[in-house]
């Protein structure tokens, strides 16, 4: 049943990244009153490439979006892997690796996404930057929030969209430990000048259970180089010190091989560096009274799976949608998570099953992935098979629910 005569809710969403404005979008199309608060100065640019796939792909259709982002497509066409000694081993569609479609699947970077999201959206929603929620006293009635900046505001509803290491979780849930799964993988994302000849394409060096990648968009400007390597517990006391965030990852990589030196200096130099393990968010409920969660916050796939921005295009589409069609925000909140789980988890298991042909994890995966790589006919028989198969299977595994008459 859609309710169309009742007031608008008052809505605060913490975080602008992905999630937090399409959620907006959405909220404000079906005219809620909508505040988003975000701790950084400015919507990000940059970032490291994303992909929008399957049912997110209907998702930024349906927002009027779809032309602007398929202009910006960064058309990825090729990954050349190398071995250890630095030698080329061969080379493979990006699409032969994650399933996608060739001409359908989106790739852009991370700030055009960002960008494309907030532009429409400023001049219609509130947005404070330089801040962040402090405190939130939900009393059953309406959420009352204290920002750090000292002011205090009251909503109807609040929605936790600020990324896997989500402050709204921790106030409304508690610590994080709980709902964090570790993948037994840390990373190192940067930017360097582009001195390699690379345009459109990635290239990675693996020893195991390590990969150094360089990935270009243009063959002028800079590339975006990833250090990534295994180990058995989350460097807990490298996370607030980034000098030890880079020592760290430079003695897992003393090669002098291929580009590998390079990376490490570029790392070492760079004033945009990502830290970071790799892992997911799992949790039992995604909400809490007249708290939500969303995008990352509620069930972060991580890079590996390379989903998590078309999970938090899906599910702000559905959170609103929902809200939008229930006068109860405990029927909406319920009916959001019983469709967008699913097809949450199904894309988190992206990033935990078959395919170790990026991130082989042990001598003997490596030198069979790179036997099959050697033979383009094998490769494409057995690399692009299961997981690969199972990734588009999973993109596209959920279909969207129309809420156009709640507009």
């Amino acid at each position: 049943m859609i309710h169309t005569s009742r007031p608008a809710r008052r809505v605060l969403i913490s975080g602008a990244s992905i999630a937090g404005p399409a959620l907006a979008h959405w909220l404000d199309r079906y005219g809620f009153e909508v505040t988003v608060v975000e701790k950084a100065a400015a919507v990000r640019g940059g970032g490291y490439p994303i992909d929008i796939r399957g049912t997110a792909r209907e998702a930024v259709d349906r927002m009027g979006l779809l032309p602007r982002l398929t202009k910006a497509h960064v058309n990825s066409q090729r990954v050349t892997f190398v071995d250890a000694a630095g030698e080329t081993v061969g080379s493979l569609q990006p699409e032969q690796l994650t399933g996608g479609e060739v001409g359908v699947d989106l790739e852009v970077r991370r700030g055009d996404l960002a960008d494309a999201l907030y532009t429409p959206l400023r001049d219609r929603v509130e947005f404070l930057f330089n801040d962040s929620i402090a405190t939130l006293d939900d009393a059953g009635d309406a959420v009352h929030v204290v920002f750090e900046s000292g002011m205090r505001r009251t909503f109807d509803l609040v929605v936790g969209a600020d990324g896997l290491h989500s402050n709204t979780r921790r106030l409304v849930f508690g610590p994080e430990e709980p709902f964090h799964r570790y993948l037994g993988y840390v990373f190192a994302g940067f930017t360097l000048p582009n001195e390699f000849g690379l345009a459109h394409e990635a290239a990675i060096w693996n020893d195991p259970g390590r990969s150094a990648v360089l990935y270009a968009h243009e063959p002028s400007g800079r590339v975006h180089g990833f250090l990534t390597f295994t180990r058995d517990t989350p460097p807990l006391d490298a996370f607030r010190d980034p000098r030890a965030q880079r020592d760290l990852v430079a003695a897992r990589f003393p090669e002098q091989v291929w580009h590998v030196p390079r990376l490490v200096e570029g790392m070492r130099e760079a004033d945009d560096l990502f830290f970071d393990v790799v892992s997911q968010i799992h949790m039992r409920t995604w909400s809490h009274g007249r708290v939500v969660l969303a995008g990352d916050a509620a069930h972060a796939t991580s890079f590996i799976s390379g989903q998590g921005s078309s999970v938090a295009l899906v599910g702000a589409y559905v959170l609103a949608g929902e809200l939008a069609t229930h006068a109860d925000h405990a029927e909406a909140f319920a009916a959001y998570e019983r469709r967008i789980r699913p097809f949450a988890e199904r894309n988190q298991a992206l990033a935990t099953s078959g395919g170790s042909a990026v991130t082989p994890g042990t001598r003997e995966e490596l030198e069979a992935r790179n036997a099959l790589l050697r033979d383009p006919e094998a490769a494409a028989r057995a690399l692009v098979t299961e997981s690969a198969l199972e990734g588009r299977a999973a993109h596209s595994a959920m279909e969207l629910p129309d809420y156009s008459r709640a507009a």
